[in-house]
C-alpha cells in the first residue's frame, strides 16, 4: 500500500503534470488522498458507501478529464483536493435532487445500472442496445457524445445551447430513462 504522505513535498503543477502523464502513482495517490472526504461528505448526507464510491468515480473521471483537457489549473497548494470535493459535491447535490432519490425510500434497495438484469455481458449488450433504442433522440445524441465521442460536458452544452449545469441535469436524466428503459426490457 502507498504511503499517505509518498507525494506530500510534490507541487500542484507536478501532481497535474503526472496526471496529464497517466502517472499510475500519482493517480493512485490523489485517488486515495481524498477519497475520505468525498466519502465522508456523502455518508454525513444521506448516501452510503457504494453511492459514495459511485460518486467519487465520476468525480475523479471528471477531475482526470478537466486536467488533460487543460480546463483546470491549480492555483494554490489545496487545489486538487478542493477541485476533487467540489465536483463530488455537486454531483452528490444533483442525485439528492433528483427524482429517483426522492422517490426512493429504502436505500438499501438502491440498485445501479445492471440491477435485476442477467449478468451475462451478451445478454446484457442486447439488452442496452435495445434500451438506448427507445430512448428519445435528444437523449441518444447527448449519451453518444458522451459516452462514445469523449465529449466534455462543457462542449455538449455548447452543441446543445445549455448551460454546462443544464447539460450535466439532461445526462444524468437520460441515463435514469436507459436505467427505466432496460428494467423494463429485463422484467419481459
Amino acid at each position: 500500500m502507498m504511503q499517505r504522505d509518498t507525494f506530500k513535498n510534490i507541487t500542484q503543477n507536478q501532481l497535474i503534470t503526472g496526471v496529464k502523464e497517466n502517472d499510475a502513482l500519482i493517480l493512485k495517490w490523489i485517488y486515495q488522498q481524498n477519497f475520505a472526504k468525498i466519502r465522508q461528505l456523502i455518508m454525513q448526507n444521506k448516501g452510503d458507501e457504494e453511492q459514495a464510491k459511485d460518486i467519487y468515480q465520476e468525480a475523479f473521471t471528471a477531475f482526470w478529464m478537466n486536467v488533460k483537457s487543460g480546463k483546470f489549473q491549480p492555483e494554490n497548494g489545496s487545489a486538487i483536493s478542493g477541485y476533487l470535493y467540489q465536483i463530488a459535491k455537486n454531483k452528490w447535490l444533483d442525485y439528492l435532487r433528483s427524482a429517483e432519490f426522492k422517490k426512493s425510500t429504502n436505500y438499501e434497495n438502491h440498485h445501479d445500472i445492471t440491477s435485476g438484469i442477467e449478468e451475462d455481458r451478451e445478454s446484457l449488450f442486447v439488452q442496452l442496445e435495445n434500451a438506448f433504442k427507445h430512448l428519445g433522440d435528444g437523449c441518444q445524441s447527448l449519451l453518444r457524445k458522451f459516452y462514445f465521442q469523449k465529449q466534455s460536458m462543457e462542449e455538449i452544452a455548447q452543441a446543445f445551447g445549455w448551460t454546462p449545469a443544464s447539460a450535466r441535469n439532461n445526462k444524468y436524466r437520460c441515463v435514469q430513462q436507459l436505467r427505466e428503459k432496460i428494467k423494463g426490457i429485463s422484467n419481459k
